[in-house]
């Protein structure tokens, strides 16, 4: 067995006895300026140890092949009608999707942008196949012209007044007026407007009666308008409430129409101003006319991760429109890329990296307004957004973890004067690169490692301090006594 006079040879750190040393109160200043020291590195290494370590990087996204990209919005547009606002999606690939309505909800606002009402439900619009009579044939006419002052007249006189909206240089509207003048004939022949009074069909030149359609909130010509005697103006901020024909435009699909819509009316109804709801059926060729000529749209698409376009205009296929009545004015409330991000994510976000994340909704609260008093007439209002993927990941035990990934993009915005219908055009063009982010964490060893350096450092440092101080002093009180060495 090895003696303890052999272990205690191999001792590094030998003992002083007390008696042989000396304090002093420059050592006693000198430990407690060391003490306070380590307690302060010690709180430094221990914050940059707990404090998030990155590095950045670009690199070629990563993304796999066919991977969408979702597109988040919500605009309100204080003068474009839901009836006919369209959301539509093109890209480079060829990707042309009209009409989005399943992910995409629509709500009736006022020119202030608040809600007039529920969710406007448009339901599908059925494809008019018959836009006319195709026989050529002399006709008269039999629908009642109807102008500001007779308008409200009529609409009180009948139960059901149904009027067609139109203008004259629109293809449509000229296709439609030969069948709607027989139509309008055969019911007052049918139903006279003086003996029984329920139902007159009217029509309405736009061109001339330019507040009236406003009014009503005609953007596309032509509009069938169903208007009900005691249903028309509801208490709810004043608008107007009806209905919009969808159906078939040739004179027997009109006549058979207006037959069902006056079915159910009794003759008195016109004297009481009664509406029969008893049954009601749902009938795919009518549906809500907007309460407002303004509209929030919002909900989401998903996209193919290529250059392309996310447009919102006034779109119909059996319909045309005035380019001067069409204004697109927006604001935005939301438009931004990717998955939405909770407050948890986005507080993990900061926290990781803060200067990620500024830029995730960048059109958030801004508004685009014209004026169709003034030039800004027939304005397309587009904006330009370049995308980028930011990735922020973990690496820990040789792996690497996905944290969160989000869309950040630059957004320049122009007005262009156009020829065409005005629309609102998002034009994204995400980024080939990505941006990696990655946090490198800290190993323990490096902690603990710099924590005992701290320790002997400082306490090497402050005794050869202490010896320096220490001889110095010796040294003065030698001179003073005249001593030489």
């Amino acid at each position: 067995m090895i003696s303890a006079t052999k272990l205690k040879s191999v001792d590094f750190y030998r003992k002083i006895p007390r008696d042989l040393t000396e304090a002093s109160l420059s050592g006693a200043g000198l430990s407690i300026v060391a003490a306070f020291s380590m307690m302060f590195l010690f709180g430094m290494e221990l914050n940059n140890y707990l404090t998030v370590s990155t590095t950045t990087s670009v690199i070629v996204d990563r993304s796999s092949d066919g991977e969408f990209l979702r597109i988040d919005f919500n605009i309100s547009f204080p003068a474009l009608s839901c009836e006919f606002a369209s959301v539509d999606v093109s890209d480079v690939l060829g990707t042309n999707r009209l009409n989005i309505t399943k992910t995409v909800r629509k709500f009736s606002i006022d020119p202030n942008l608040i809600s007039t009402g529920s969710e406007f439900h448009s339901g599908p619009i059925p494809k008019v196949n018959k836009h006319g009579d195709d026989f050529q044939e002399e006709y008269s006419d039999g629908s009642d012209s109807l102008t500001a002052e007779s308008f409200e007249k009529y609409a009180h006189q009948y139960s059901i007044l149904v009027v067609n909206f139109f203008a004259p240089w629109c293809y449509w509207s000229n296709r439609l007026k030969p069948s709607w003048e027989r139509a309008a004939k055969i019911i007052k022949e049918r139903h006279d407007p003086e003996m029984d009074g329920r139902i007159l069909l009217g029509k309405v030149d736009c061109t001339q009666e330019a507040e009236l359609c406003r009014r009503h909130h005609i953007q596309g010509y032509p509009s069938i308008r169903i208007f009900r005697k005691g249903s028309d103006v509801k208490d709810n901020h004043g608008h107007h409430e009806h209905e919009s024909y969808y159906g078939e435009r040739d004179t027997e699909s009109l006549v058979a129409a207006m037959e069902t819509l006056v079915a159910p009316v009794p003759r008195e109804s016109h004297k009481l101003a009664l509406e029969d709801k008893s049954n009601k059926s749902v009938d795919t060729a009518k549906r809500p006319a907007p309460l407002t000529s303004g509209c929030r749209i919002e909900g989401f698409v998903r996209v193919k991760k290529v250059p392309g376009n996310l447009v919102i205009s006034a779109h119909s296929g059996a319909h045309s429109f005035d380019p001067s009545q069409i204004n697109v004015s927006h604001v935005v409330s939301q438009f931004s890329f990717g998955k939405k991000l909770s407050l948890r994510m986005l507080s993990e976000l900061k926290r990781l990296t803060p200067y990620l994340g500024g830029s995730h909704d960048r059109l958030m609260g801004h508004s685009y307004i014209t004026n169709r008093d003034h030039v800004n007439a027939n304005v397309t209002i587009e904006h330009y957004l370049q995308v980028v993927k930011s990735e922020v990941v973990s690496r820990r035990s040789s792996q690497e973890l996905k944290l969160l990934e989000e869309y950040e993009y630059t957004a320049h915005s122009s007005l262009v004067d156009s020829l065409h219908i005005p629309v609102a055009k998002f034009h994204y063009e995400p980024s080939p690169m990505q941006v990696l982010v990655t946090e490198v964490p800290k190993p323990l060893s490096h902690f603990v490692t710099n924590i005992c350096a701290i320790i002997g450092g400082v306490f090497t440092v402050a005794g050869i301090l202490d010896s320096i101080l220490h001889n110095t002093l010796r040294l003065v009180k030698k001179v003073e006594l005249g001593k030489h060495f």
